[in-house]
């Protein structure tokens, strides 16, 4: 009999605990797969009819059924009774309803006789949580469609067994913004503890209701959570700003100033940590939500961007500064770093003290990359409950020691799919942190955010596979999805995520077996070897792409790429036309990213000669890769006839597809323009300016092509494959009116091809109504 003949068959489900959400809810998954007149019990019905049994399992229990877990700590374990039993038990609630699911959605074919000896499944990685959930919590909390049960449905069938729960109920922060300022808009995620509930110190400072509303909903996540077995986590931005109002009341206890100079138009400062009132206030607001969700684990701290920052620390964006009470004046870098260190250390000891007085298992991470000059005396105090999340361990900064799996010269890749390594150099480092009693909590890219948006499920199983098994390989236990999961309502077969579930469940089994079955189960035998070659070609395209400008790819909808003309001199364009989209774009006034690819306030991202490599490598490798993958699913979808399954499955992806090309373009015609228009101006050789010039023309041209055939596929399309926002435009979401808006990027173009290119180098300088 085989598995999908036995729950046909099965007549009850019994859930061996009350006390336990998740059976529950398992038990009413699996009912959904039986005989319409399935019933749940809390025992063993009588007779021998066919029957489930579910449950979480105390180490006694387990012993006292004699299961062959031996010392694992964590496990799932299903056993088959001849004909007449299956029963589901494991040792934590996050493996009960992903086990069911495992049943249904993967073994229907197998024999039930295959588990009368009872199987064993160890998952690969101890911890697996999103790190920075886009939907669910942050920049893309307002997309259409989106539903937040769903989302948590489909993370606890991966595999995940923590989700973040901190997000605004409101779809703007409750931040008061100078005239024409941007910093505020970096207040719309990861939200600090202050916006959920009040101490003390800060009582009054924001209104009851608003901070009511984001705790209710940050409390229906972490019941959404246990519903599905699931944890529950914070990640903020910390310590965060604080309103001047706070800072007049008591003056005292002014910290840092953490805003970037050139991103505000006033100034923000947070509260001195050093401070223990200070420390108090966030004793008593953690300790407030972690009574409210008993569930949660752990906070993530994020800082020293958007809005945050660590006293001293070496990059805050005005430099070290701070209070006075974390080190006094004229001391040496290293004993700042030393001291600044401490401070961080003593406010994450606070927050994990005051997590344990209401859940004994509470830790507190932080986002390693950006304490650089700190990092040696960071890892000397970590301890029992202080852990550290990053990329690599083995590298400081940014500036990972890792290359880009396609181009040794390529840079700037590692917080997108694109970094796909992780080897043996990491492995003494992680067990380092372990023998203090820490942990190391990796990154890896599902693809939901940061790789080719606004596309909703853009596809490279083959890197996120080798990045798992790398991460597997040097026994990573604690790992994090950057940007979270994208639920199937939103973006049906999604390769990416079936590959994080699969691994996470069989780590053994080879990338192509894992495909094809997937391939089958989605289009058929017939069409299936051809649905794993568009994967693979999609893989290839992307692993082929070198970002031009980094955060003009994995950020491509904050700077309005797909819709903001391409043309030799944006200053040819008024102020008033270009409106449509500098409105929304992240890019104050004086900031020339405005007028210039190659530049954002004071980064200067790439050379022309860099920008070159770029553009060859993306013409003669990305672009003709994501055109074969578009050919196969074109192909796959003429084939599958009067099959609405698989048409259905040819139609998403090659309309994701489409997507993914529009956007590969539009980054290939970046590097093109930055090596026209700066190679133009800086040349003083004819042949070279000519050449620049008609590559400026190309580029244009091809891009107002790119820009025809994304409208003409936004228009005609049948799926919903690119992320939009249900309230309208905002700076990190399009809306529904996007086809207006890429319709005026192609008029603005309209004979501009020709323009000389022209860029203005003191762009930065400029200050309305003075000097412009």
């Amino acid at each position: 009999m085989k598995i999908a003949q036995f729950l046909e068959s099965a007549k009850s489900i019994t859930r061996l605990h009350d006390s336990i959400p998740v059976e529950t809810t398992t038990a009413e998954f699996l009912q959904e797969s039986l005989a319409e007149e399935a019933t749940i019990n809390n025992r063993d019905p009588l007779g021998t009819e066919p029957r489930i049994t579910v449950g979480v399992l105390s180490e006694n229990e387990a012993e006292a059924r004699n299961l062959p877990i031996q010392s694992k700590e964590d496990w799932m374990f299903v056993i088959a009774e001849s004909d007449q039993s299956l029963q589901l038990f494991v040792s934590h609630t996050w493996f009960l309803y992903r086990l069911a699911c495992q049943v249904v959605y993967e073994w229907p074919d197998r024999e039930l006789s295959e588990f009368s000896e009872g199987k064993l499944i160890t998952p690969a990685f101890k911890m697996l949580r999103p790190a920075y959930d886009s939907l669910l919590n942050n920049h893309a909390r307002t997309a259409k469609g989106f539903d937040p049960e769903d989302h948590i449905r489909e993370m606890a069938r991966q595999g995940y067994t923590h989700i973040e729960v901190n997000g605004y109920a409101a779809n703007f922060p409750y931040e008061k913004a100078a005239p024409e300022e941007l910093l505020y808009l970096f207040y719309t995620y990861c939200p600090a503890l202050d916006q959920f509930v009040y101490s003390k110190l800060n009582k009054g400072i924001y209104p009851f209701d608003y901070l009511q509303a984001n705790l209710r909903k940050l409390v229906h996540s972490a019941q959404l959570a246990e519903k599905y077995g699931l944890r529950a986590g914070i990640l903020s931005f910390e310590p965060r700003s604080v309103p001047d109002e706070l800072l007049q009341r008591y003056p005292m206890l002014r910290g840092a100033r953490v805003d970037h100079p050139l991103r505000s138009f006033r100034p923000r400062y947070n509260l001195t940590t050093a401070h223990p009132v200070v420390l108090e206030h966030y004793t008593e607001m953690l300790t407030k939500i972690v009574k409210a969700a008993p569930n949660i684990d752990y906070m993530s701290i994020w800082s020293n961007d958007s809005g945050a920052g660590f006293e001293y620390t070496s990059s805050l964006y005005v430099g070290r500064n701070g209070g006075g009470y974390v080190i006094r004046e004229f001391k040496s870098d290293d004993e700042i770093a030393q001291a600044a260190a401490t401070n961080i250390i003593r406010f994450m000891k606070t927050i994990r003290d005051a997590g344990r007085s209401v859940n004994p298992r509470f830790s507190c991470m932080l986002r390693s990359e950006m304490f650089y000059a700190e990092q040696d005396h960071l890892w000397d105090q970590v301890e029992d409950g202080i852990e550290l999340e990053t990329n690599t361990l083995v590298s400081k900064g940014f500036d990972a020691d890792y290359h880009h799996p396609k181009y040794n010269w390529a840079k700037e890749f590692t917080f997108s799919g694109l970094f796909n390594q992780f080897d043996a150099r990491e492995k003494p480092r992680k067990e380092l942190l372990e023998s203090k009693g820490s942990n190391a909590h990796l990154y890896f890219s599902p693809g939901s955010f940061w790789n080719m948006e606004p596309v909703k499920a853009p596809m490279y199983p083959k890197m996120l596979w080798e990045k798992l098994r790398d991460l597997h390989a040097q026994e990573a236990s604690h790992i994090a999805g950057l940007c979270g999961s994208t639920p199937a309502t939103l973006a049906p077969y999604n390769i990416n995520q079936e590959v994080i579930q699969a691994f996470q469940n069989e780590p053994s089994l080879p990338l192509d077996e894992l495909l094809k079955r997937k391939a089958v189960k989605w289009v058929g035998k017939e069409g299936a070897d051809q649905l794993v070659d568009l994967w693979l070609q999609a893989d290839n395209a992307y692993r082929s792409f070198p970002a031009p400008v980094n955060v003009l790819a994995i950020w491509c909808t904050w700077y309005r790429i797909l819709v903001r003309p391409f043309v030799p001199n944006f200053e040819a364009l008024s102020e008033d036309e270009r409106a449509y989209y500098e409105d929304f774009h992240l890019g104050h006034v004086n900031n020339r990213i405005r007028t210039d690819f190659r530049r954002e306030i004071n980064f200067e991202f790439c050379t022309p000669e860099y920008a070159g490599k770029c553009r060859h490598a993306m013409t003669n490798d990305s672009l003709p890769a994501i055109a074969k993958a578009i050919e196969l699913a074109e192909a796959g979808l003429a084939s599958a006839n009067s099959d609405a399954s698989a048409s259905d499955a040819w139609i998403h992806h090659l309309e994701r597809l489409k997507g993914s090309q529009s956007w590969l373009r539009s980054q290939r015609n970046i590097a093109a323009w930055i090596e026209g228009v700066h190679g133009y101006i800086e040349s003083d050789k004819p042949e070279e300016k000519k050449r620049c010039q008609n590559l400026v023309r190309e580029t244009v041209l091809d891009e107002k092509a790119n820009a025809q055939l994304l409208l003409a596929h936004v228009e005609s399309a049948k799926t919903e494959w690119m992320v939009q926002s249900e309230v309208g435009e905002t700076t990190f979401i399009y809306g529904d009116n996007i086809a207006d808006l890429i319709r005026k990027k192609i008029a603005l173009m309209e004979g501009r091809e020709n323009d000389t290119p022209h860029v203005d180098p003191d762009y930065i300088w400029r200050v309305p109504g003075i000097n412009c």
